[in-house]
């Protein structure tokens, strides 16, 4: 799977992009909804990938049982209509129209036609984002099975949603594209303890969210601050906790352009576009994030940070 770059105004909105996918897998994508679109446009005229895009309408006045026989009709496919309702766990729902259906029945049926799509790749926008854990389950079980026989690309903007169903996860920002080191297993964050312990330079920042290890390479992270007694580490406008400490985030970072800028926040200096001046004590750091991210400057930093930068 391959994209071409894509400019606007000079500024490189899309860099290209070649995924080598192979049966079995499944590629989650994180980025915006200009980038989305500019990806799926991309696509939408290639004849091996079927396309579904967020908010895709449906035959509302069709009943689930009617949109399935149907569904099966156009696509000539050979199972029973009970069988697949069945299936998708839709029984109590069979003989309901679909615009009667709660929004997340209705989204999780109109997803039900990835399952009858006769091309070898499926690409979904945004397939989680608007369902309920109940759907969300039998979603996710839909695609595994798919997964089987197809290469599945999801597009989104949560890692949560893209962590449900994906085997390799990339970012894609205004700093490029960039794979996503995401474990879940004790073995990882063990493995990370040992490292630390070793003294060896710290190349990926370790954060957790629910029970998965998420690994950020440095230049990705925004700004780390302290809040209620939780380190966040910022990435993207989304934010992910760490086990560490400020102290300790902040002399693991030094040798990669971090300034401990105010008692609770650590800031990642090449992101930062602006120092702003309220009032003679009172500063701040816009950053350059694609998000209008305002961090603290204290003011017995301002001279350090500006002999860092040399201003």
């Amino acid at each position: 799977m391959q994209f071409e770059p894509i400019y606007d105004n000079g500024k490189l909105l899309l860099p290209k992009i070649e995924l080598n996918m192979t049966s079995n897998q499944s590629i989650g994508i994180i980025t915006d909804l200009k980038r989305k679109q500019l990806l799926m446009n991309q696509l939408k005229d290639r004849s091996q990938y079927y396309l579904f895009r967020a908010q895709q309408s449906e035959y509302m006045r069709l009943t689930v049982e009617e949109l399935i026989a149907f569904l099966i009709k156009v696509t000539e496919r050979n199972e029973r209509v009970a069988l697949l309702i069945d299936y998708f766990a839709l029984k109590e729902e069979r003989k309901v129209k679909i615009k009667d259906l709660s929004s997340s029945k209705r989204t999780y049926v109109t997803l039900l036609r990835v399952f009858f799509a006769h091309q070898p790749i499926l690409v979904l926008e945004e397939p989680y984002f608007y369902l309920e854990e109940e759907e969300r389950c039998h979603f996710k079980r839909i695609l595994d099975d798919l997964s089987k026989e197809k290469q599945i690309l999801i597009l989104t903007s949560n890692l949560e949603d893209a962590m449900i169903s994906c085997d390799a996860i990339y970012r894609l920002n205004e700093i490029g594209f960039h794979p996503l080191d995401i474990r879940d297993s004790e073995e990882d964050k063990l493995e990370v303890q040992e490292q630390d312990r070793a003294n060896i330079t710290l190349q990926k920042i370790y954060t957790k969210r629910n029970d998965k290890v998420i690994l950020f390479d440095p230049p990705e992270v925004d700004y780390i601050e302290s809040m209620d007694g939780s380190i966040l580490v910022h990435v993207g406008g989304e934010n992910y906790v760490c086990a560490l400490t400020l102290t300790e985030l902040e002399q693991k970072l030094l040798n990669f352009g971090f300034f401990r800028c105010h008692r609770s926040y650590i800031v990642n200096l090449q992101k930062v576009r602006e120092i702003i001046t309220w009032t003679k004590n009172s500063y701040s750091l816009r950053l350059n994030t694609g998000k209008d991210a305002v961090v603290p400057l204290s003011r017995s930093k301002l001279h350090e940070l500006k002999t860092l930068l040399n201003i």
